[in-house]
């Protein structure tokens, strides 16, 4: 009798660890803005050795969502590098100033990936940097970022990552 119940418990306390492992193991994410970039005329840099680099500057753009809003400042760009003809990663930096005039360093990097079916995976992984008091918390966040085509420029929804 006390070896099966020893073993009762050994066989409930592993369903509880990996009950618990399960739970650990999803993401839960929650809407953070809309973010649309304007594009001006790229810089050509040409084939380096592990791909073609272009050099996108960022014209200006906006961004909202339930906690933050703001205008994206004529500053910065996207350092793109096409490694073939269906793959392209992305290496950006981006000033932010919401509507109550904080600045926020936004920056990601992310990957264009021409599907076969035509449709493309394009997703990116901000992180954010800022002194401001009031917008602290993005400091300390992780997003993730579904990205297309707009006119002349780009469109994201970014989540934060819980």
């Amino acid at each position: 009798m006390k070896k099966r119940i020893n073993a009762s418990l050994i066989v409930i306390a592993i369903a509880l660890l990996m009950t618990n492992t399960a739970n650990a193991q999803k993401l839960a994410s929650e809407f953070l803005y809309k973010i649309t970039l304007s594009i001006d005329t790229p810089f050509d840099i040409g084939k380096i050795p592990i791909g073609r680099r272009t050099i996108y500057p960022i014209k200006g753009g906006s961004f909202e969502g339930p906690k933050l809003k703001g205008k994206v400042r004529a500053f910065g760009a996207d350092w793109i590098l096409r490694l073939d003809s269906l793959t392209s990663k992305l290496d950006v930096r981006l000033l932010l100033e919401t509507d109550d005039g904080q600045l926020i360093s936004n920056s990601y990097s992310g990957i264009i990936y021409k599907k076969p079916d035509g449709t493309s995976y394009w997703r990116i992984t901000p992180i954010f940097e800022t002194s401001s008091k009031k917008y602290e918390w993005l400091n300390y966040l992780l997003g993730v970022g579904v990205g297309s085509f707009s006119d002349g420029g780009v469109t994201y929804n970014v989540f934060e990552i819980k």
